[in-house]
C-alpha cells in the first residue's frame, strides 16, 4: 500500500457530484489529514450569528470590538455544531491553540474571544460553528469519486475573499468556470 498523502494545510473545493448535499459549493480548510481520519472547517457557510451574537452570548463586552461586530460566524462543518473553532494568524497565548502551518492557528478556547473583546485581535481571523469529518480512507474515496478537487492553502482566499466568493475563487485559481463543471464523470 502506498503512503498517503496528506492533504493538511489544503482546501477541497465541493463538486456537482455534491449537488444537494449539505456540502453543495462548499470549501472547506483541511485542519487534519492522517492515518486517523480528516478533519476540516467550511469557510464559505455563513451562520446566522456574527461575532456581536457570540460576544453576547459569552457575557462579553463589545466595545473594544466595534471593527469586527458585523464579521459573520461560520458553519464549520455538519458535526458538533455547538463546537467553536478559530482559524487565526499567530498572536497570543491561548490555553487550547494548535499550530498549523503559514502562522495560522486554530484555537478552540474561549480565551481568544476575550482578547477579541478587548480589542486585542488582529483582522485575520474566522469563527466557525462545527467541523467537517471523515474517517480513515473515507475522504480517498471521495477525491477518487471526484466529489472534491484541492487546492494548496491560499491566505487570500482564507481572510481576504468575500464570503460568498469563496467557491468561485477557489475554483478560478484551477482555471475552472462553476459555469462549465458537469456533474456526470467521463468515462473512458
Amino acid at each position: 500500500m502506498n503512503q498517503m498523502t496528506s492533504l493538511e494545510h489544503h482546501f477541497l473545493i465541493a463538486m456537482p457530484a455534491l449537488e444537494n448535499s449539505w456540502f453543495e459549493k462548499t470549501v472547506i480548510y483541511l485542519v487534519e489529514d492522517n492515518e486517523h481520519g480528516s478533519m476540516g472547517l467550511v469557510i464559505n457557510l455563513a451562520n446566522k450569528l456574527n461575532i456581536q451574537d457570540l460576544l453576547d452570548h459569552f457575557d462579553l463586552p463589545t466595545t473594544h470590538a466595534e471593527n469586527y461586530l458585523d464579521k459573520t460566524v461560520l458553519i464549520g462543518g455538519p458535526v458538533d455544531l455547538e463546537r467553536g473553532f478559530i482559524l487565526h494568524e499567530s498572536q497570543g497565548n491561548w490555553k487550547s491553540t494548535m499550530p498549523l502551518h503559514d502562522n495560522l492557528n486554530m484555537t478552540v478556547s474561549e480565551d481568544f474571544l476575550e482578547a477579541l473583546s478587548d480589542g486585542q485581535i488582529s483582522e485575520n481571523f474566522i469563527v466557525c460553528l462545527g467541523f467537517a469529518g471523515w474517517e480513515p480512507g473515507q475522504l480517498a474515496q471521495e477525491l477518487q469519486d471526484n466529489s472534491w478537487l484541492t487546492i494548496p492553502y491560499n491566505r487570500s482566499l482564507l481572510f481576504e475573499t468575500p464570503i460568498e466568493n469563496r467557491w468561485e475563487v477557489a475554483l478560478g485559481t484551477l482555471g475552472i468556470s462553476p459555469e462549465f463543471l458537469s456533474s456526470e464523470a467521463g468515462h473512458a
